[in-house]
């Protein structure tokens, strides 16, 4: 079993629509990244991440992650039609929605 030392780490550049090398692959690349941490923050396991870009794409990026989680634990724990997790999906929304301002890139996952 490989230590954590030894596993690839994920890399992300969310600069890449700023450079105008977004393609098919860094979008399928970009969408498994984003599941995998998703799984990782779940599972309780830690996951090398190098996530580069400008100050305010990566907290853009780390602020909708975390949305995300909290958006799943309160689907997860309340159920879909209850209103806290009515209030975590649209705050999920919006810091989807910063996000995709700053990045010029889709969030991968389902808002």
């Amino acid at each position: 079993m490989k230590k954590n030392s030894e596993i690839t780490p994920i890399e992300i550049d969310l600069g890449t629509a700023r450079k105008n090398i977004v393609n098919e692959s860094f979008l399928a690349m970009f969408g498994g990244a984003v599941q995998s941490i998703l799984g990782a923050m779940f599972g309780g396991s830690s996951v090398p991440v190098n996530i580069t870009g400008t100050r305010s794409e990566v907290s853009s990026f780390a602020k909708a992650m975390g949305r995300e989680k909290s958006y799943i634990k309160s689907a997860a724990k309340y159920g879909l039609n209850d209103p806290r997790t009515y209030k975590d999906k649209y705050k999920l929304r919006t810091a989807i929605s910063k996000f995709e301002r700053a990045t010029g890139l889709e969030w991968p996952m389902e808002g």
